[in-house]
């Protein structure tokens, strides 16, 4: 085989419909816009226009709230914590710092939110800027500690 014969395979590549070339080709003179009107002409962005009435978007009511200043946690589950420590990427003491050096938390944010998914078996101390109820309970029951330390945002 050689490189003037590579070609796609059969119907894999559509050739594209070319407009405005004479009646025999089935989209000539209007190529397929009808007749007049604004569609019909070009640069035309119309979305969500509705001819001068006022548009849905518009006419529905608007609810809620979003805090500007909210805090956005990163967030970690107990068994994927439990994973690191089995393959020895984390230790018994483990802080918001250490979770981003083991590569199990991407960056920090807010602070890091640990939640109770998964199963923890190993007795550790954690400090971490937030934590579930659940994740606490589960923690204390392996026979180790979660503190909830304030996060930086508080500060």
């Amino acid at each position: 085989m050689k490189l003037n014969e590579l070609r796609d395979n059969e119907g894999a590549a559509k050739k594209r419909m070319r407009v405005g070339r004479g009646p025999g080709s089935g989209k000539g003179k209007t190529a397929g816009r009808g007749i007049k009107g604004q569609k019909s002409r070009s640069g035309v962005a119309i979305n969500g226009y509705e001819g001068g009435q006022m548009p849905l978007y518009q006419r529905l009511p608007k609810r809620g709230f979003n805090k500007p200043n909210r805090n956005e946690y990163a967030v970690v589950n107990l068994g994927l914590i439990q994973k690191f420590i089995d393959a020895g990427k984390l230790g018994e003491e483990i802080t918001e710092n250490e979770l981003v050096d083991s590569g199990l938390v991407r960056r920090k944010r807010d602070g890091i939110r640990v939640l109770s998914k998964g199963e923890i078996t190993s007795k550790v101390q954690m400090t971490v800027s937030g934590a579930s109820k659940s994740a606490i309970e589960a923690v204390e029951k392996a026979g180790g500690t979660l503190t909830v330390a304030a996060s930086r945002a508080s500060e």
